[in-house]
């Protein structure tokens, strides 16, 4: 009877032990994260703001976790060619997204996407924010966001709005101007910012909603005006510039940039990476060489950015329908 008595309790105890054991074993995997190499899947081509965050993201995390953390570029369709490489990699947290602000957008401009992003990325970290900039060339008359609005009024037609490309935020943050203060402004897309921002300061084209650091130093060097900045206030980086939202209540339009991976990726695995990216954004080194891109860091809960791009876009899937932008 004793016997039997101790085999029931060991039975009981090794089939506690059972239970407990996926548990266990998701915690052991979450701290002996990573064991090898991982890769910082990047949807765009080297040497922009994009590359240069994850590249600092990338050496932070290296560093802190004592594995390579290894960038790869993989520009092409508007940063969905890289977003699909994650979503079709395995979701064991050696496969990593930086994820651009055009996912927001490319939801409702391509009709036909072979993944759903809300459904198929698990965000993990926000890392930064970052204003557009309403720039106009220098024989433009007006100096602030009203006199420009009441330039366009009273030249219906004439103004040549400048952009990235179709749909790049660029493009759309200027549809929001657009629909917000009923003014008609043409649409000229180009092949990214840099040739854009050329024909901005030759005059060729009259006004811009351009990424902070692609014009900054255009800015400074009195090439082009600066009317304002597209977030909901201030940018530090040019804090004599107001905002837009100052003269158009409500109007934001800012750009930004965080770290995902494939959906079913573990929560401890997402949790580990969440705070370590958030300490990197404590971190005064960080911080100066976000300020230096004109970026602000925005640390968040995985929930909170899953919000943030949920509500984004939406937002921007308004935009497009109502202004009804195309790619071309």
């Amino acid at each position: 009877m004793n016997a039997m008595h101790l085999s029931r309790r060991r039975f009981l105890h090794l089939a506690a032990s059972a239970v407990a054991l996926p548990a266990v074993s998701r915690v052991a995997r979450a701290q002996s994260y990573p064991a090898r190499p991982v890769r910082i899947i990047v949807p765009v081509s080297p040497g922009g703001a994009l590359d240069i965050l994850a590249r600092l993201i990338g050496q932070w995390l290296t560093e802190r976790l004592g594995q390579p953390f290894v960038i790869e570029n993989r520009p092409g369709a508007g940063t969905n060619i890289g977003v699909e490489v994650v979503v079709r990699a395995p979701a064991d947290g050696y496969t990593l997204l930086l994820i651009p602000q055009s996912v927001t957008t490319n939801a409702t401009l391509y009709e036909k996407l072979s993944f759903n992003f809300i459904h198929d990325i698990v965000p993990i970290a926000m890392i930064s924010g970052l204003p557009l900039v309403m720039e106009v060339a220098p024989s433009v008359p007006a100096k602030t966001v009203p006199e420009f609005i009441a330039y366009a009024k009273s030249n219906p037609g004439t103004i040549s709005m400048a952009s990235g490309g179709s749909g790049s935020m660029s493009h759309v943050g200027g549809e929001l101007f657009k629909l917000m203060t009923h003014i008609d402004m043409l649409h000229v897309p180009y092949r990214g910012g840099a040739p854009a921002l050329t024909d901005l300061i030759g005059g060729q084209v009259q006004v811009m909603f351009s990424p902070l650091p692609e014009s900054i130093e255009a800015i400074k060097a009195g090439k082009v005006r600066a009317l304002a900045v597209t977030t909901a206030t201030r940018s530090g980086a040019l804090p004599e510039v107001p905002a837009v939202a100052e003269s158009v209540p409500g109007f934001e339009a800012s750009t930004w940039q965080g770290i995902g991976a494939p959906k079913n990726t573990s929560g401890e695995i997402v949790d580990r990476l969440n705070k370590e990216i958030n300490a990197a954004l404590a971190d005064p080194k960080i911080r100066a060489r976000l300020a230096d891109l004109g970026s602000v860091p925005m640390p968040m809960s995985p929930s909170d950015f899953e919000k943030l791009i949920v509500a984004e876009t939406a937002k921007w899937a308004k935009v497009i329908h109502e202004a009804k932008i195309k790619l071309q």
